[in-house]
């Protein structure tokens, strides 16, 4: 049975956690990895350079977005697709651990299933931009 009278607050901490844990992603990607860094790993999986810019604009602008409840269950599924992406391309090819070399693909399919889960519940509680129902 859900809580009815607490069920939105659950909700707002998966989305504040799953925003978080995007600025948290991004800020590795900007600061540690650099930008041109990024790029030239795209490049290394084939991508266009412009893969990697909206790669980094997505986290960042989605993870603004569901912390502060802006159409977080829109934002999610873009950024659900983002990790498909990442099993695909990157992580699945190294095993299911995260903690295998180069890192599995646990880890984001859990991210992605979470990212699912926040489309499927909507905005939670303390939304600023809750989306109509």
């Amino acid at each position: 049975m859900i809580k009815t009278h607490t069920a939105p607050y659950g909700i707002a901490l998966l989305r504040v956690s799953l925003g978080v844990l995007f600025l948290a992603h991004v800020a590795l990607k900007i600061f540690v990895f650099t930008v041109p860094g990024f790029v030239g790993y795209f490049a290394t999986l084939g991508l266009p350079a412009v893969a990697a810019y909206g790669t980094i604009a997505l986290e960042l602008l989605g993870g603004i977005a569901l912390v502060l409840g802006v159409y977080a269950p829109w934002v999610a599924v873009p950024l659900a697709l983002e990790m498909l992406g990442t099993i695909v391309l990157v992580h699945g090819h190294n095993g299911w651990l995260f903690t295998d070399r180069g890192g599995g693909w646990e880890y984001p399919a859990f991210w992605a299933i979470s990212l699912v889960a926040l489309t499927l519940l909507g905005d939670g509680a303390f939304a600023l931009r809750p989306t109509q129902r």
